[in-house]
Parts: C-alpha cells; structure tokens; sequence
C-alpha cells in the first residue's frame, strides 16, 4: 500500500495545505497517526467523496521523509478517482441514494 501527499498549494488560515491519500483508508490512518496527526482531522465520507487527511506544509515534509510519495495535482486527481467512494458526499437533508450536488471535492483544505 502507498500513501501520497501532493503539494501545499491551497491557501487558507493562513498557511499553506496539502492533502495526505492513500489506497487504503486503515493504511491512511495509520500513517497520519505516525505522524501525530489526530483522527479528528480526517476528511471522509459523508464529509468529502474521498478519505484523505489536509496537511500544513511543515506535516508535509514530515510525511514525505517518512516515506509518503509527493505528486503533483494530476497525480493527486487520478488517486482521489481511484479512492473516491461511489455517493460518499451527500449535502445536509439528503437521502441516501440521491446524487449529491456538484463541487470541488479537492479544494482548499479540503
């Protein structure tokens, strides 16, 4: 299993973000513990269609040199296709089964 980090592009609080993925939620989860960060943090269903952690640019850093692998945005795109959960992101008041709203799922953190 690998875990990816892209790049700390996206603006907000002002710091500077990224996003932590994996191809595998339990792997994602571990890795972002090594890391210190809480599962608190975590973005995924019903949040977002697609797990992933949001990292400063310094937890970035950490998470490389503890063996993420860094990619650009395409890179990143293709692996939240990959992880993305069928009908994980649902607005308030929704029902199961009915199609979500159409967003930006990888924005600003997050």
């Amino acid at each position: 299993m690998a875990v990816y980090v892209d790049n700390a592009i996206w603006r907000f609080a002002g710091r500077r973000w990224c996003h932590l993925m994996a191809d595998d939620t339990a792997e994602l989860h571990r890795f972002a513990a090594k890391l210190g960060i809480t599962r608190l943090s975590y973005q995924g269903p019903p949040k977002t269609s697609a797990p992933h952690y949001d990292l400063t640019g310094f937890e970035r850093s950490r998470a490389i040199a503890r063996g993420a692998i860094p990619c650009g945005r395409e890179e990143i795109v293709a692996i939240f296709r990959r992880v993305k959960v069928p009908n994980g992101k649902r607005v308030a008041g929704e029902r199961k089964g009915q199609q979500a709203g159409k967003g930006r799922d990888l924005g600003a953190a997050g």
